[in-house]
């Protein structure tokens, strides 16, 4: 396995507000200190009506795992979330939102390979994303691709892994798997076994895998 990186600083943040087309998107952008960076990772965060938003510990785990392998990285509370305007859309309007914070990053680093990630809703949120524009990889934790990206029917065109938790009790591991089987070969799939939805006492773990498939990518 690659050897999961180091930061030797924390990330310099800055808080500030993306327009969309509900109003102002609240963001948060953290460009790691330790060294030069090498690309742009965009993170979902999941259900707003649930208490998600950009805070959420496992999207805050995703975050540091981009960072970890020199990417700066953009967090955003969706529409109706935080500070953000506007009000929950079932992922419809949150899409639009998800491509919005996605151009702010290219439109700033036109050259940077960008990354797009998500947890639960969050999740299913990306993979959207990802079938619409151009991105270097995919990261889905969780992803409730039932209710919310069920009927998409081919891959997106880039590396993509999914990481579940083998005793999720809100989004089933068995419909998640059941959901990849209906789709062409290619997402890599990691299950971590006695592992609850919010990954509680593996967040570790999870930003460790994270890092060793983005560093097991071409380029890296």
């Amino acid at each position: 396995m690659p050897r999961a990186g180091v930061m030797a600083k924390p990330p310099h943040s800055n808080a500030f507000f993306i327009d969309g087309a509900a109003g102002r998107l609240e963001a948060l952008l953290e460009t790691p200190d330790d060294a030069a960076v090498r690309g742009c990772a965009l993170v979902c965060h999941p259900h707003p009506q649930h208490g998600g938003s950009l805070h959420n510990k496992v999207v805050h785990t995703l975050a540091r795992a981009f960072q970890h392998r020199h990417m700066r990285t953009l967090r955003f509370n969706f529409r109706g979330v935080g500070s953000s305007d506007g009000e929950f859309d079932n992922a419809h309007g949150e899409l639009d939102d998800a491509v919005t914070a996605l151009a702010y990053l290219r439109a700033h680093w036109p050259d940077d390979p960008l990354w797009v990630a998500g947890f639960s809703f969050g999740a299913a949120v990306a993979i959207r994303v990802a079938l619409r524009e151009q991105v270097a990889g995919l990261v889905s934790v969780a992803p409730a691709v039932r209710r919310f990206a069920g009927d998409v029917g081919t891959l997106p065109a880039c590396p993509w892994l999914v990481v579940h938790g083998g005793a999720d009790e809100v989004v089933s591991v068995d419909e998640t798997i059941a959901w990849l089987n209906e789709l062409p070969p290619g997402p890599e799939l990691e299950v971590f076994p006695d592992t609850g939805h919010f990954f509680h006492g593996k967040l570790v773990e999870l930003r460790q895998a994270v890092e060793y498939f983005i560093a097991a990518q071409p380029g890296e």
